[in-house]
């Protein structure tokens, strides 16, 4: 299986085990060296004992044959570097391994850490999910049929005549959710290390949206800060005004995030412009293009962050915008750059309906990549309840 980082021979389990997650990670020795920075030897062997689910306390002493109060104690400092996730529910605590992506990648880089070489592991998973020719890191994170997240629209900007339900609308999901947190964007403080810049000027902090019991496992562990519903749909303002897409999970039913992603930094957005164009799933909208008015400026090619706009024809009175067809993700980002009222957006007829919640999502991807295995599907249908995979 190649060489072991650092000759760790307990990074192999941990990657057969994270690689039972609808979104694995694919073995490399790049991967191997991440994975040795995030995960000591005994958090690895720990990790690498989990269940499918999540798990007590209990059923994690027989998994892994360690004494309780160790065991506890070590599950403390796991959660506390976004290693596992653990929420309360009905009296007992439950402790869930979170995959690589979405999950410890990202809260890598949702705080400020002293005790990771930051500088060395920003570049070693850019050169993971980037520098791998055969894209298997793209294969295996946009290669189901069913994507992982999906884009919002940007809801003034949908058609009079058309209707967009709650859980395509950014504004009404967080006002559905319990509570709300926000944090730090893991993409763009990774671009910090790497000593890049946003180009749409994004700020890294305090622009991030945890939801439900994710955002309170973020704000418990460090990870973000509570905020309130209006501060909420503030950050959704910001933005907006920056012309930023909304990400967040492809369920309609209390998704745990939405993300605010910019073409340069967003690791989804990259993949959709590298060559995974149906790796994001699209919302109910397209772009349209008033031909008789566009004056072909290219401010919207700018703004868009998937590169679904083309100018068209020689420079001057017949230079266009076009959209390239299965491109656009109907976000509505790029209609207010346009200072001829050029753009709008128009309904998809047919556009898939999104699983009800993470359960399913999870079943779907599980499924389409030939990884369902009746039993697996029974326990995460039995056991999954409110936070899988940060859910």
């Amino acid at each position: 299986m190649g060489h072991h980082a650092e000759g760790r021979e307990d990074i192999v389990p941990l990657i057969d085990r994270l690689n039972k997650y609808p979104i694995g990670l694919p073995d490399s020795d790049t991967l191997r060296r991440i994975l040795a920075i995030l995960f000591s030897e005994e958090e690895a062997y720990i990790a690498s004992r989990f269940p499918l689910t999540e798990a007590t306390l209990t059923e994690l002493v027989r998994a892994t044959g360690w004494e309780r109060e160790r065991l506890r104690a070590r599950l403390e400092t796991m959660a506390d570097k976004g290693l596992v996730f653990d929420s309360t529910y009905g009296g007992k605590t439950y402790y869930l391994l979170l995959p690589g992506l979405i999950g410890f990648f990202e809260l890598s880089f949702m705080k400020r850490r002293q005790d990771l070489p930051v500088e060395e592991l920003a570049q070693l998973m850019h050169d993971y999910l980037y520098g791998d020719p055969d894209k298997n890191m793209g294969h295996e994170f946009f290669g189901a049929k069913t994507p992982l997240t999906r884009s919002l629209v940007y809801e003034e900007h949908i058609p009079v005549d058309s209707r967009a339900e709650t859980y395509e609308r950014a504004r009404e999901i967080v006002r559905a959710a319990s509570y709300g947190a926000v944090g730090m964007c893991y993409c763009r403080h990774k671009k910090e290390h790497l000593q890049q810049r946003c180009d749409k000027g994004a700020p890294v902090e305090g622009i991030c949206i945890s939801l439900g019991s994710a955002a309170r496992f973020m704000v418990r562990r460090g990870f973000a800060e509570e905020r309130s519903r209006e501060e909420l749909l503030e950050v959704l303002d910001r933005a907006r005004a920056l012309r930023l897409t909304h990400i967040t999970d492809n369920i309609r039913n209390k998704p745990s995030f939405i993300c605010n992603c910019c073409s340069c930094c967003c690791e989804l957005l990259g993949g959709v412009r590298q060559g995974f164009p149906q790796g994001v799933a699209r919302t109910g909208f397209t772009l349209r293009v008033a031909a008789e008015t566009c004056k072909g400026c290219g401010l919207c090619v700018k703004a868009c962050n998937v590169d679904a706009l083309q100018l068209v024809g020689e420079a001057g009175p017949g230079r266009r915008v076009e959209v390239l067809a299965g491109h656009c993700l109907g976000c509505g980002a790029c209609i207010d750059a346009c200072p001829s009222g050029s753009l709008s957006l128009a309904a998809v007829p047919g556009t898939p309906l999104p699983p009800a919640d993470k359960q399913a999502l999870f079943r779907q991807i599980l499924r389409e990549k030939g990884r369902l295995l009746p039993f697996v599907g029974h326990e995460i249908g039995k056991r999954l309840r409110r936070f899988v995979g940060l859910g």
